[in-house]
C-alpha cells in the first residue's frame, strides 16, 4: 500500500471526527446531553481508529471500547492519566446511550455542566491524536 492510500484512511477517520465535534458542540447547546456524550465517545473512538489506521495499515477493529484501540494502536502507554480517566468515562456512553434500559440510568449522571467538560476534554484530546499523527 502507498503512502497516498495510508493517508486517505488516516484522514478519514480524522475528518469522522471533526464533523462529530460539531455534532456533539450543537447537541450540548441543545440540550441533548445523553446524544452529545454518545458523539464524544464516537470523536474519542474515531480518533483511535485514525491512530491504528496510521500505525498498522490495518483497516481498525469494529470494537468500541476506548482503552482496547488505544492498545492495539500503541498508545496506551503515552496516555496521561487525564486522558486515560477521559477515555473511561467515554467508553460506557456507547454502550449505554443505545439501550433503553440505561437511558435513563446514565442521562441522570449528565448535567450540563458536566458535558461542557467532557466536550472539552474529548475536543483537547483530538487535538493531541492530530498533533501525534502530524496533522
Amino acid at each position: 500500500m502507498d503512502d497516498n492510500a495510508e493517508n486517505k484512511k488516516t484522514e478519514y477517520w480524522l475528518e469522522l471526527c471533526d464533523e462529530d465535534i460539531l455534532t456533539a458542540q450543537t447537541l450540548l447547546a441543545a440540550g441533548r446531553l445523553l446524544h452529545m456524550g454518545f458523539f464524544c465517545q464516537m470523536v474519542a473512538e474515531k480518533a483511535l481508529k485514525a491512530v491504528i489506521a496510521e500505525a498498522t495499515n490495518e483497516v481498525p477493529p469494529r470494537i468500541h471500547d476506548l482503552n482496547k484501540l488505544a492498545a492495539r494502536g500503541n498508545i496506551l502507554d503515552s496516555l496521561s492519566d487525564g486522558q486515560l480517566a477521559l477515555l473511561d468515562r467515554l467508553t460506557p456512553l456507547q454502550i449505554e446511550a443505545r439501550y433503553p434500559e440505561y437511558k435513563e440510568k446514565i442521562s441522570e449522571t449528565l448535567t450540563a455542566d458536566y458535558c461542557k467538560q467532557l466536550l472539552t476534554e474529548t475536543e483537547t484530546f483530538l487535538c493531541w491524536i492530530k498533533q501525534r499523527l502530524g496533522k
